[in-house]
């Protein structure tokens, strides 16, 4: 398995995984049509805004229906001959904060028939280097207390568990686990 910059010949791999009920974001109603439609509309355009450093791509909707303004960010497809998921990286220019509605500075997800190979950890030690590469000195993964696979990839990227937080209600509310993973020398902390 690795991390790809997604590109004409994996489209169709990622459309197979959107037929067969896999999303993106489970949280964002349409977001599936909406991957669709671009595709159908603009595959070079849609494939140009995997890497959004900045922040070109349009507003964010949260899961609550709101929206918020796009941050930079890349996203990388895990691909072991067809599409396994999804990893996304995101950040604010000259600074580690991140905006309240963002949960972390990376995200992934893995698709169901593609889970248990260890395919998120890998995919989370590739994000790494490529989340340095950006400048930032650590990143902040954010998972719900109950998801122990997610625990896991992260503990064994080098994840400190920092503490709990409230979710906002943008979010769904509940309460979510924040990790923190020091990018080498010169990190922050």
């Amino acid at each position: 398995m690795r991390l790809v910059r997604p590109a004409p010949e994996h489209l169709a791999s990622y459309l197979d995984a959107l037929d067969r009920g896999w999303s993106p974001d489970p949280d964002s109603p349409g977001i599936v049509a909406d991957e669709r439609r671009h595709i159908a509309d603009d595959p070079a355009g849609f494939l140009a805004l995997m890497d959004d450093r900045d922040a070109r791509g349009g507003r964010i909707p949260l899961p609550d229906g709101t929206t918020v303004p796009r941050l930079p960010g890349l996203r990388r497809w895990l691909w072991d001959g067809e599409f396994c998921g999804y990893l996304g990286i995101r950040w604010q220019p000259g600074t580690l904060d991140l905006p309240p509605h963002c949960l972390g500075h990376i995200g992934y997800t893995v698709v169901p028939w593609k889970r248990r190979r260890g395919y998120a950890t890998l995919a989370l030690r590739h994000a790494l280097p490529l989340a340095a590469a950006e400048g930032l000195s650590s990143v902040t993964i954010t998972t719900d207390p109950d998801n122990f696979a997610s625990r896991r990839v992260i503990e064994a990227n080098g994840g400190v568990l920092v503490g709990s937080f409230d979710m906002p209600d943008s979010h769904g509310g509940g309460m979510g686990l924040e990790y923190r993973i020091d990018l080498g020398p010169g990190s922050d902390g």
